[in-house]
């Protein structure tokens, strides 16, 4: 197959190779690749004779078959989708139907509930039995190139409104043909999706899973509460392939689900989101041990993921888990505060990224894509756009990557740069810690740590002394039950601080 200029080449042509094989899967229904492209096609056309193509249109309601069947009905009206997640209060779903200047929202089976008041014409329900008009379809694929936007993705922007980042076929494409090609993925995999399709982490799962004619199972959110459940599906659902947030991994390690029953199907588990504590990787490691594990690290703004670490076979030994190398046709660059290279094993700089898998901007806000999306300060010869993360990292001794923490958990405490998260590694280290959130009291001029674990904190505190500097070392424990998650599986740590007046 040559270049692909629109995702809807690789569902066609799974669809052509494997038309009668499931290509989706929740707790209640399945799909066929022939059937989701006939099912998109209709309801596509039908979308397409209502809002005309380069629009945005939303799409609330639950992870679901019928979800993944809307956002391809989407690309086949020339649109790209916006999923909503039912669990945004009213209000922030306001919000971003404010920034996408009030969009076509597509609402899935019984999801009305959650719509705040709307123009009732622009509010469409989901048609699984709509009729094509292939003359539509070709006419819209016919104009299509492929910068045009597929998706936009909302995150918590750090004014406290949500940031749309709206990511471009092409963009996906680029990744997506690279990262099933590093990892070896098959026709026969079967990918158990965990994350929600509002959080980029399931752009692979989707994408992929259409890529090489796989399978995707979509994994119930209320599994994840359930230990023991959650292995069972993914058991029974035959689940070989995990491509995780950090916590939901951890979810099964620290509740001991293994001792249960471990779910032996699994040969591959990629993890992303957050530091993965390398006692609960080593769980992971020591129940499935033919397993491939590999960190991956990258904002949605890169189009999910920038490098990646394949962890060598056996138990992790090493402090610390790097972020690896980065993926083909992409380039990581270090940058100092001064926009100067860092080149230096062991000197931290600001991770920069530059490729094809950069994504369009911020919807609507144009100051924050410039802040964010600049021109590359080492080279002044032609436009190459960069994207800052915001994340600190450096390379070790084997030339690695490995991340540090954002740029805003670096705080100036008695005199001194501290990074909070170099103590969130130190502390997660000390046997009897499941996982720890380290945080800053501005008010009380303190550094305070929250764990969960069976150990007592004046134990933590003896054992750091060995480790850290005296003002590293925080100046309140606090043992906690459990760590609230965003609906993206990351540790909430705004909670954390607002529970706590921090």
């Amino acid at each position: 197959m040559s270049h692909a200029i629109n995702v809807l080449e690789y569902l066609e042509e799974s669809a052509r190779k494997y038309p009668d094989k499931i290509a989706f899967a929740d707790d209640k229904v399945s799909i066929t690749y022939e059937s989701l492209v006939e099912k998109a096609k209709g309801f596509g056309t039908f979308l397409a004779t209502k809002i005309g193509p380069h629009h945005p249109i939303a799409i609330l309601g639950d992870k679901s078959v019928d979800a993944i069947v809307s956002f391809f009905s989407c690309v086949y009206a020339g649109c790209y989708y916006v999923p909503l997640n039912t669990r945004y209060p009213k209000e922030r779903i306001s919000q971003i139907l404010t920034t996408l200047n009030n969009p076509s929202i597509v609402v899935l089976n019984g999801f009305d509930r959650f719509l705040p008041e709307y123009d009732a014409n622009k509010v469409f329900a989901m048609d699984m039995e709509a009729k094509k008009d292939e003359i539509i379809l070709n006419r819209i694929r016919d104009n299509h190139i492929d910068v045009d936007p597929l998706y936009v993705l909302f995150t918590s922007g750090s004014t406290g409104t949500p940031k749309g980042i709206a990511v471009s076929h092409r963009s996906v494409i680029d990744f997506i043909d690279v990262f099933v090609d590093t990892f070896k993925f098959e026709p026969d995999e079967i990918f158990g999706n965990q994350a929600p399709f509002d959080f980029d982490v399931s752009t692979k799962d989707i994408y992929s899973t259409i890529k090489v004619g796989a399978t995707m199972e979509i994994i119930p959110k209320g599994k994840f509460s359930f230990p023991t459940f959650l292995v069972d599906y993914l058991i029974e659902r035959k689940i070989t392939t995990l491509i995780w947030a950090v916590s939901a991994l951890c979810i099964l390690s620290t509740l001991k689900a293994f001792d249960y029953k471990v779910p032996k199907d699994i040969k591959k588990v990629l993890f992303s989101g957050e530091v993965m504590p390398i006692n609960q990787l080593n769980i992971w490691k020591k129940n499935l041990p033919d397993a491939k594990f590999i960190n991956l690290y990258g904002p949605t703004e890169i189009t999910c993921n920038c490098s990646y670490y394949e962890i060598p076979d056996g138990i992790f030994e090493k402090d610390v888990l790097p972020i690896g190398k980065p993926f083909k046709n992409e380039r990581i660059i270090l940058l100092d505060e001064n926009l100067k290279e860092v080149t230096k094993q062991g000197d931290v700089g600001e991770i920069c990224v530059s490729g094809t898998a950069l994504a369009l901007g911020y919807y609507n806000k144009k100051p924050e894509t410039d802040a964010a999306f600049l021109q590359n300060p080492l080279n002044t010869h032609y436009l190459e756009p960069i994207y800052r993360t915001g994340d600190l990292g450096y390379y070790n001794n084997e030339g690695e990557l490995c991340f540090i923490g954002r740029r805003d958990f670096q705080i100036k405490y008695m005199g001194h740069r501290i990074e909070l998260s170099e103590i969130e590694a130190a502390i997660s280290k000390i046997e009897g810690v499941d996982k720890v959130v380290v945080l800053f009291s501005e008010k009380e001029e303190k550094i305070w740590a929250f764990y969960k674990g069976s150990i007592e904190a004046k134990e933590i505190a003896k054992t750091l002394k060995v480790t850290l500097p005296q003002y590293m070392i925080p100046g309140k424990f606090e043992q906690v039950d459990h760590f609230d998650l965003t609906e993206n599986g990351k540790t909430d740590r705004k909670k954390l601080k607002k529970e706590y007046g921090l």
